[in-house]
C-alpha cells in the first residue's frame, strides 16, 4: 500500500448511508413537517417500509444499534401495541398514495418476538399498506432465537431474504462480544428457512473485533461460505463507546489495529470473490446473479441506512423508535425514547423530532456521494445534466481533485471520475471531501477502513 494511503486507515468519517448525515438532523424538521410530506406522496409513488424493534433478549457488547436488553416480554408486547398505533396513523395519511416495493425488519432483534406476534405484525401491514404483489420482505435474524414455529412464523409473513449475523464463528471472539453463536447453530437457521422457500440468504460478518485474527477471519468466512449464501457482507467493527456504552465491555487492547483491520479485510474480499461472488461497492458480495450484483453491473445499485441495496423506491418510511425515513423533500426520525414513542403514538400522534430537509446543494452532493459509495465513479455530463449550475459548481471541485491532489483519490478518465483500485478502500474519505458539513462537524465516527 502506498505510505499517503496507508496513512489515511485511522481517519474518521462518516458511513454514508444518508446524505446529509443524520447529525446534522435538527429539531426543525418535525412531526408537522413529516405529515405534510406523508401526504404529499403520489398516487404511483413505489414505498419501503423500515420497522425498528428496538429489543434483545442478549446484549451483544459490539453492536452500535438502537436496542435495550429484556428478560422479559411484557415491554416487548406493550412495544408492539405502539407499533401497530404508528402503523394505523401512518397507513391513515398515505392511503391510496403509494404502493410498497420492500419492507425490512430490523432492530435489536426482530426474531425475538413471539411467532404468533410476528404474524399478527405482517398481517396488520398488508391490511394497512397496498402492497404490490411481487415486494420484498427482508428480516435480520438471530439465530439464538430461532425454532421452528418461529421460522414457520417468518414463512407466513412472505420473508423473501433472509439475513444473519455471523460476526465470527472463533470462540474467543465470541465470548469477547458476548456473542455466543455455533456454525452449526447457523446453518440450522439458513437450512430451516431455504426449506421454506425462501430465496435469498445473506450473511454478515465482521473483521477488526476483539482478538480476531487474520488466520480467525480467514476461518469464518471459509465456513460461511459452505453455506454457500446468497450475499455476504464483510463490515468494519465500528468501536464508538462514547456513543454506545456497553462497548466499553470491549478492552481496547484487545482491538486489532489499523494495519491489522486492513489486512483482515483484504483477505477476507479475496477468499469471498475467489469463490465466484462478485464485490459489490465497499463492502458486499453476491452471487452474479442476485439482483444486488445485476443492480451493480448496472447502474442501478443505491445505498441506505441498511446498506447496499437495488431498492429504488425514493420513499422510505421509518416506523418504530430511532428510525429514520427517506422523502424527495429530505430525512425525518423519530425519537429515540421507548417511553415517549408510546405516549405520542398512543394519542395518534407522529412520533418525528428531528430531520433534515435537502437544498439543491444537498442533491447534487448527495448524488455524487451516492455513486461513489456505489460505483466508485460518476459522469462528468451525467451530474451537469441532473443538477444544472449546481452540478457545474462542483464539476470544478471534482476537476480540481481529480488534477491536483498528490494522492490521486480520484481520477478522470473520459467523462468519468474515477476512484483509482488502490484507493477505493478508502472511498468513505473520498466521499467527505464532498461533504460541506464534514470539516465543521463536531460529530465523531468510526475509522474510515
Amino acid at each position: 500500500m502506498r505510505p499517503e494511503l496507508a496513512a489515511r486507515l485511522g481517519e474518521n468519517v462518516p458511513r454514508y448511508t444518508s446524505y446529509p448525515t443524520a447529525p446534522h438532523f435538527h429539531p426543525g424538521v418535525d412531526a408537522a413537517v413529516y405529515h405534510g410530506w406523508l401526504q404529499a406522496l403520489g398516487s404511483g409513488d413505489e414505498i419501503s417500509l423500515y420497522l425498528h424493534i428496538p429489543y434483545c433478549d442478549k446484549l451483544c457488547w459490539f453492536c452500535a444499534c438502537h436496542t435495550k436488553q429484556t428478560r422479559h416480554y411484557e415491554p416487548v408486547a406493550a412495544y408492539l401495541r405502539s407499533l401497530h398505533g404508528e402503523i394505523t396513523t401512518v397507513a391513515g395519511l398515505v392511503s391510496g398514495k403509494g404502493r410498497v416495493r420492500a419492507v425490512h425488519f430490523g432492530g435489536g432483534s426482530p426474531t425475538m418476538l413471539k411467532p404468533e406476534d410476528l404474524v399478527a405484525l405482517g398481517v396488520l401491514l398488508r391490511d394497512s399498506f397496498d402492497f404490490l404483489p411481487d415486494a420484498k420482505i427482508s428480516i435480520e435474524i438471530e439465530p439464538n432465537d430461532m425454532d421452528e414455529a418461529c421460522l414457520d412464523a417468518l414463512a407466513e409473513i412472505g420473508m423473501t431474504r433472509a439475513s444473519l449475523g455471523v460476526q465470527d464463528f472463533d470462540s474467543k471472539v465470541q465470548k469477547a462480544i458476548n456473542r455466543e453463536q455455533s456454525f452449526l447453530q447457523t446453518k440450522a437457521v439458513v437450512d430451516g428457512v431455504r426449506s421454506r422457500g425462501v430465496e435469498s440468504v445473506n450473511l454478515d460478518m465482521l473483521y477488526g473485533l476483539p482478538h480476531q485474527t487474520r488466520g480467525s477471519v480467514c476461518s469464518t468466512v471459509a465456513q460461511a461460505l459452505t453455506l454457500e449464501p446468497d450475499r455476504m457482507a464483510l463490515f468494519g467493527y465500528a468501536h464508538v463507546p462514547w456513543f454506545k456504552k456497553h462497548q466499553t465491555m470491549i478492552e481496547e487492547a484487545w482491538l486489532p489495529g489499523p494495519t491489522e483491520r486492513f489486512a483482515q479485510s483484504k483477505l477476507a474480499a479475496r477468499a469471498i470473490v475467489d469463490k465466484g461472488y462478485e464485490a459489490i461497492g465497499l463492502d458486499h458480495f453476491a452471487k452474479p446473479g442476485d439482483a444486488l450484483a445485476v443492480a451493480a453491473r448496472t447502474g442501478a445499485l443505491h445505498r441506505n441506512f441498511q446498506g447496499y441495496t437495488e431498492d429504488r423506491c425514493e420513499t422510505l418510511i421509518g416506523l418504530g423508535p430511532s428510525s429514520i425515513g427517506r422523502f424527495r423533500q429530505g430525512y425525518v426520525q423519530n425519537m429515540a425514547s421507548t417511553a415517549e414513542y408510546g405516549r405520542v403514538v398512543a394519542d395518534g400522534g407522529l412520533a418525528a423530532v428531528r430531520g433534515i430537509a435537502l437544498s439543491d446543494d444537498d442533491r447534487v452532493r448527495g448524488w455524487i456521494i451516492e455513486r461513489l459509495m456505489c460505483d466508485f465513479a460518476f459522469s462528468a455530463i451525467d451530474l451537469v445534466e441532473r443538477f444544472g449550475e449546481a452540478g457545474q459548481r462542483l464539476l470544478l471541485q471534482s476537476s480540481s481533485m481529480a488534477l491536483h491532489d498528490p494522492v490521486r483519490l480520484l481520477e478522470l478518465d473520459g467523462d468519468k471520475f474515477v476512484v483509482p483500485a488502490a484507493s477505493r478502500p478508502f472511498v468513505r474519505s473520498i466521499a467527505a471531501k464532498f461533504d460541506k458539513y464534514f470539516e465543521s462537524s463536531t460529530a465523531r465516527h468510526s475509522v474510515a477502513v
